[in-house]
């Protein structure tokens, strides 16, 4: 991607250095969900037909059974999980292919992409930390008689129902439920539309987009929207 007028291809230590595709792959589905959305803002903008953005999205949704059959050949000299779909599916589709980016970067994409991600891993660890309660519950209901030491100090002080032990286990659990939620609301925040940093002069919907990808805001600075990754370090300092 960076090899600009050079005729020779990059070192290996450079190519290992500059890509991300070796671990951002794991994206594809949030990539591919964010291009059917873009590419559907477009047609409605009057930037690409209808025809063509039905095109878009057959073919984005085919490259996404490929990668989940394990076929999708990952190139690590295009670097990232975008500029490899978007290869593939220029190459596929011809001219059509490369509409995609317009009005788009991968400085947005990639800020959208990750907070889908986040997204849905707060959705599963709750779900996850939920079920853990319930099995505290039903463990508790089941010893409800049984007694064990109580330590403070590293000491025994007194004797406790394991029930309680169990379900103050099931308190501290939900204030992890607590902090997911609190994170979700700045991470539920659509950056689409921010472009490399200042925003693009084609005008989409982004509120429309926002809907459709299960957003509940738009961001509302261009530079904080793909430059935010507070949400990440929150999320990985929340989840039990």
């Amino acid at each position: 991607m960076r090899k600009g007028r050079f005729s020779k291809p990059a070192a290996e230590i450079a190519l290992r250095y500059g890509e991300s595709v070796s671990f951002d792959w794991r994206l594809y589905r949030y990539d591919i969900a964010g291009s059917i959305a873009h590419a559907a803002a477009l047609a409605r903008a009057g930037i690409i037909t209808a025809a063509e953005r039905r095109k878009i999205e057959t073919g984005l949704r085919a490259i996404q059974k490929e990668i989940e059959s394990g076929k999708f050949k990952w190139d690590r000299s295009l670097e990232d999980v975008h500029m490899n779909i978007e290869a593939v599916l220029a190459k596929r589709i011809d001219t059509t292919g490369a509409k995609l980016h317009t009005a788009r970067n991968r400085n947005d994409q990639i800020a959208l992409d990750l907070r889908l991600y986040v997204k849905a891993e707060i959705a599963e660890v709750s779900l996850r930390v939920r079920d853990l309660q319930r099995a505290l519950l039903n463990l508790a209901e089941k010893h409800v008689d049984v007694v064990m030491s109580g330590y403070t100090h590293l000491q025994r002080a007194q004797p406790i129902a394991l029930s309680h032990y169990l379900l103050g286990q099931m308190e501290a659990f939900e204030r992890d439920r607590e902090r997911l939620d609190d994170c979700l609301v700045r991470t539920d925040v659509l950056p689409l539309g921010s472009g490399a940093l200042a925003g693009s002069a084609i005008v989409l919907d982004r509120e429309r987009i926002a809907r459709e990808l299960g957003f509940s805001r738009v961001s509302q600075n261009s530079i904080d929207g793909v430059g935010d990754r507070d949400f990440v370090c929150e999320f990985l300092f929340v989840s039990p």
